[in-house]
């Protein structure tokens, strides 16, 4: 949700009343100046459009005034208002709930680290009752950034290597600093791309990619067009003559242009697990199981949605027999993915063979995964 909208009025139900009141009574114990080193109305106005909210007061026609009025000029509203008023959803919203909590930690707001951590830990160990948990998802000057998640889901930890669109040889990759996990390509890295940026709390946008793509080839001033016309070739060189993933990139890149570049990126070819050996070369322990992922959607809240493309080899053996050991292995695969947090969709080709159905069947699939997790 972007910052000054409201979420709609239905509430989720996950939070109940005695959680916000835990909230609440604790939140006035341990913190009162909830706003922290901004006042109410520069707070409140990251959050929402308070001038397009409508004033308690008739003397003000905005949430803004009367906001200023009645708390930085007459001081007669009690400190905890705000979990109350309605206009701000914080009494049965549990998305708008959430927002305010993770903001209350911000380091615009805060940065005693001390003090966060102990407001984090205090929430965190109200949200648990029902499913919820702020996590660190970025930092500003070594202060850290929330957000919230349902416990279990999304992938814990932080981005730190985005390898993807092999088209050649695999990259030769080395440690450049293990301390750090820093990782270099020194050799055949012209055949894949690195993204190199920090990833922020809404996951990996097209628009973001595109800039970034501008950057890496020097295309940057040019029509925005062209920069994404441009990544989008190289995107589709790494999907080789496997036409049933080309149906799956082209159908998610119609949605830049419909919907907006400011949807999630959809990543082809991206590695999972890597080793710097051959399968000739390393005899054991045999191959690694899904070295890449057919296509990755890294989402808000650390949602990683894999989507994969499954010909007859992910079941039948080299012979076109069916091969319950080969089918076995790839749901163990799926299995470790999403005790890990990711979360995994499969296509069987013979679904993307008819292109007028494919296409069909393709656009209502994104439609509702954007309505799980972006809505």
């Amino acid at each position: 949700m972007a910052v000054g909208q409201r979420s709609g009025g239905d509430r989720s139900g996950r939070i109940t009343e005695v959680t916000r009141r835990r909230i609440i009574d604790g939140l006035l114990e341990l913190q009162p100046n909830w706003s922290g080193a901004l006042d109410e109305v520069d707070f409140l106005g990251r959050l929402y459009d308070l001038d397009s909210l409508p004033s308690r007061d008739t003397r003000f026609a905005t949430a803004a005034q009367d906001i200023a009025q009645h708390r930085c000029l007459n001081y007669d509203w009690e400190d905890g208002w705000i979990f109350h008023d309605p206009r701000f959803g914080l009494v049965d919203q549990d998305e708008e709930l959430l927002r305010f909590l993770a903001e209350l930690l911000h380091p615009s707001v805060r940065i005693d680290l001390a003090e966060i951590k102990r407001l984090q830990e205090f929430l965190n160990g109200v949200l648990i009752h029902d499913g919820y948990e702020l996590v660190q998802v970025d930092a500003i000057s070594g202060v850290p950034v929330f957000d919230h998640r349902l416990i279990g889901s999304g992938v814990p930890g932080t981005l730190k290597n985005l390898i993807f669109a092999a088209i050649g040889p695999k990259p030769e990759i080395v440690l450049d600093d293990a301390v750090n996990n820093d990782l270099r390509i020194v050799r055949n890295e012209h055949n894949c791309l690195a993204y190199d940026r920090a990833l922020a709390a809404h996951g990996l946008t097209w628009a973001e990619l595109s800039d970034w793509w501008a950057d890496r080839q020097q295309m940057t001033g040019e029509p925005a067009d062209e920069i994404s016309r441009s990544l989008y070739r190289r995107l589709d060189r790494s999907l080789g003559d496997n036409n049933a993933e080309r149906r799956i990139l082209r159908t998610y890149a119609d949605r830049y242009v419909r919907l907006d570049p400011g949807i999630p990126a959809l990543i082809p070819q991206v590695y999972l697990h890597y080793a710097p050996y051959t399968a000739a070369v390393r005899r054991t322990p045999g191959p690694l199981a899904r070295q890449r992922m057919d296509f990755l959607l890294l989402l808000p809240h650390r949602a990683r949605v894999v989507i994969e493309c499954d010909g007859k080899q992910h079941y039948a053996s080299d012979d076109g027999r069916a091969d319950p050991r080969r089918y076995a292995a790839m749901m163990a695969e799926d299995r470790d993915l999403r005790l890990k947090g990711y979360e995994v969709y499969r296509f069987g080709g013979a679904e993307l063979t008819d292109p007028q159905a494919a296409d069909r069947m393709l656009g209502a699939f994104f439609d509702r995964l954007h309505q799980r997790y972006l809505v």
